[in-house]
């Protein structure tokens, strides 16, 4: 239970404070139109992700005959994973640009993840198959699973929104690109943990 609800912690930081459509979203309105407006956009995975999820785990679940296919799977999300891990080492600061284009909203924001291919990505090869294993133990679990990186993801953007309407420099110093490396690194063990499943399954 302990690496389940930690995997869903990082999992759900890294993909919160990583530069990406909606946080850039998120920065926006923050700059534009204040605190409030850079929280409701933050909100979006909230209405976005479900739908992804149950969709991801219908497929995964009409695949579980195959350890085979599902080990390919879970070797998949290893190599996602290890791309997220990179994405943070690379990224140094946040830059803090502002977009052109109307006022967003709450709607905007979950259209703008709807169309980010990381979601679908995220719960088809990792998130997914950790409900799906989970849930064999105890729904709670699942449930825990979901909720926690739904928590990570949203607390995260939020506290962005906080940071940037308190400070526009706050996160472009040092302190930004740390906490991302840290990530990485946890980021890099997860993968490892996804490769080494994704091998038992498969038979190798």
């Amino acid at each position: 239970m302990t690496t389940l609800l930690s995997s869903a912690v990082v999992y759900g930081l890294s993909a919160g404070f990583s530069p990406g459509p909606l946080l850039a979203l998120v920065i926006s309105q923050t700059l534009r139109y204040g605190v409030r407006e850079g929280v409701k956009a933050s909100m979006a995975p909230l209405i976005t992700d479900l739908p992804i999820i149950l969709v991801s785990v219908l497929v995964l679940r009409s695949l579980s005959d195959s350890r085979f296919v599902l080990g390919c799977i879970s070797m998949a999300g290893g190599l996602f994973v290890t791309y997220l891990a990179w994405e943070c080492f690379r990224t140094v600061r946040l830059e803090m640009a502002d977009l052109d284009g109307e006022p967003q909203s709450l709607g905007k924001g979950a259209a703008v993840n709807a169309l980010n291919p990381h979601p679908y990505l995220f719960w088809l090869t990792v998130g997914g198959p950790s409900v799906i294993r989970a849930w064999a133990d105890s729904p709670l679990k699942a449930v825990a699973f979901v909720a926690v990186f739904s928590a990570s993801i949203v607390g995260s953007k939020v506290m962005v929104a906080a940071m940037v309407g308190r400070s526009k420099h706050l996160l472009s110093g040092g302190g930004y690109g740390t906490v991302m490396r840290v990530l990485g690194l946890m980021l890099l063990f997860f993968a490892v943990l996804l490769f080494k499943d994704g091998l038992e399954l498969a038979g190798w």
